[in-house]
């Protein structure tokens, strides 16, 4: 490393994290409770970062809020299940070291800032019942309503969601029917909470963590972005950021940990490291790449595991906050009964209520003839679809916005309209119908999941929540186009079990750590599934914390030698 020490610093800490998602708050909260001082640089205006976009759903095997709700399950289960469903993409060390540590740093946030979870009633596993480790409730964690009024002046600079109202739970979505059934949702509820700024989900959980850190005395600086790191030749020191045009100097005395997001926002790299060509984005335009530009010069190693894109809708006229537009992700959408997701031969390829599976399909390319078979593809619907399911923003019973969907009063009129041979989509739907008749898809076993039917199906439907036939004119189509995942990517910087970024020599980086989203996931290996990301943030939150205080955990090193 060539150093590039300035002639002075503008604010220093013992620890500096870069991005204000859960991976750097939790490590801030965790160098500050080591005796530490710590300072968290957020490039935008607002805290939270895609934690608080998230479902806010941790997952974590072998909880003890679970032990507690008298559910039967263990860090050695959850270990074996991501270990069986990571097709040899995965670390075991690092796999192990999750498993073990996902717990103790649950524990260790509910003792340190009073964070509140509760396990989310049947809520299963992806892989629930096909995989033996797999459990049916348990795992999934949410957090309790946050009384948003408590942060102070940090109330309105904490973020929210625009995928999702922010004042329901879980538990009260699925008591209410289910995704599906926003018609049916405890309004009034929601009312009193959105009055009182009681915030659930993803901006709760990221609000927790806000107040965890204004608790602990973390220095919370916004608006600032993280340009370069500073080397004195021998470690990491700090950082290069801007503000306002101007370059700002932050010495960092005990370590910097990237905890950013990935970088569907910068086209260039999407295109290079998820292999994704003009995807559109549900996320924050902050989210463009930082932990690749800023640990590469100093020779952060990148690495990636198998990750497709996913598929999404953007709505005539939605934006993000900068103006570009917002994409809603199709998951909701696809799983539906009266829906299926066909692509330009006018055949299915694919679970349609289970994104594992659609969106690997969807990535397929057909090497005969250099294309990619399953783009593009739409969403088919009827009108019992559009009759009792919302579609994004629009209600059930409104008219789709303009320029959204295609819509036509029989099968073939609408192949015509979007240029699918009309006889293969006809014989789709009516294979499709006649197992749907039955609750049953023998082509791709769509229903089979129930973490599909609580995420994508009707609850109230029978026989089967994600099942029912497309019989009703008028029908619709919308084309589904690839975006990223929501700020989760496949590649990221390559860490040890401390979250110490590692070279290219495989030699930690002195001084540079990692967290959360800017981490490859050789935890995971090949799976992922909603709760790891947020999981890991805070797991690898805690371990750098720790570690840059100079009290590393040793508890991967106790688990091996006693295997060994």
């Amino acid at each position: 490393m060539t150093p590039n020490v300035p002639a002075h610093w503008d604010l220093e800490a013992d620890l500096v994290a870069i991005g204000s998602g859960g991976g750097g708050l939790c490590a801030a909260i965790t160098a500050a409770d080591h005796g530490l001082s710590a300072l968290v640089l957020e490039a935008s205006d607002e805290l939270g970062g895609v934690t608080a976009y998230s479902m806010g759903e941790i997952w974590i095997p072998g909880n003890h809020l679970a032990a507690e709700a008298g559910i039967e399950d263990s860090a050695e289960s959850g270990f074996r299940y991501v270990q069986s469903l990571a097709m040899g993409y995965g670390e075991e060390a690092l796999m192990r070291n999750q498993a073990i540590h996902g717990p103790v740093a649950l524990k260790y946030f509910e003792q340190t800032i009073g964070l509140k979870m509760m396990p989310i009633a049947n809520f299963a596993d992806y892989y629930f019942p096909h995989n033996n480790d797999a459990t049916s409730e348990g795992r999934y964690l949410e957090v309790e309503p946050f009384p948003a009024e408590t942060l102070g002046e940090w109330q309105h600079k904490t973020r929210l969601s625009p995928h999702i109202p922010a004042g329901f739970t879980h538990q009260d979505i699925f008591g209410g029917g289910g995704l599906a059934n926003m018609l049916g949702w405890d309004y009034g509820l929601l009312a009193e909470r959105l009055e009182k700024d009681e915030r659930c989900i993803g901006p709760g959980l990221a609000a927790y963590y806000v107040k965890g850190a204004i608790d602990k005395g973390v220095d919370l600086q916004v608006g600032i972005s993280a340009e370069a790191l500073i080397n004195d030749g021998e470690r990491v020191v700090g950082v290069r950021a801007k503000r306002g045009g101007r370059d700002v100097f932050v010495r960092a005395k005990r370590g910097v940990v990237i905890a950013v997001s990935g970088f569907e926002r910068n086209k260039q790299l999407n295109k290079d490291l998820s292999l994704l060509i003009d995807a559109g984005s549900m996320v924050m335009g902050t989210v463009d790449g930082a932990a690749m530009r800023l640990a590469g010069p100093v020779g952060g190693r990148i690495a990636r595991v198998p990750d497709p894109p996913a598929l999404g809708v953007h709505i005539p006229g939605e934006e993000h906050d900068n103006g570009s537009p917002l994409w809603r992700g199709a998951i909701p959408l696809m799983g539906l009964p009266h829906t299926i997701v066909v692509n330009k031969a006018g055949k299915r390829f694919s679970n349609e209520a289970f994104y594992r599976s659609v969106y690997f399909a969807a990535d397929h390319i057909d090497g005969a003839t250099q294309t990619t078979p399953n783009l593009p593809c739409w969403i088919i619907l009827d009108g019992q679809a559009r009759a009792k399911y919302p579609f994004g923003s629009s209600m059930p019973g409104e008219d789709l916005p303009e320029g959204l969907s295609v819509k036509a009063d029989s099968i073939s009129e609408l192949a015509g309209k979007i240029g699918v041979d009309a006889q293969a989509l006809s014989d789709t739907i009516e294979r499709f119908n006649a197992g749907a008749e039955v609750g049953q898809d023998p082509d791709f076993n769509r229903g089979t999941f129930p973490w599909g039917a609580n995420m994508c199906g009707d609850l109230k439907h029978a026989p089967n929540p994600n099942l029912g036939a497309l019989r009703e004119a008028p029908f619709y189509a919308v084309e589904l186009k690839p975006i990223g995942g929501g700020g989760i990517s496949g590649t990221g910087l390559v860490a040890d079990q401390h979250c110490r970024v590692l070279g290219w020599d495989s030699k930690p980086i002195e001084g540079l750590y990692a967290a959360g989203g800017s981490v490859v996931r050789f935890d995971t290996g090949a799976v992922m599934q909603s709760g790891m990301s947020n999981a890991r943030g805070m797991t690898h939150g805690y371990l750098s914390g720790r570690h840059a205080a100079g009290q590393p955990s040793d508890l991967l090193e106790i688990a091996l030698c006693a295997s060994a």
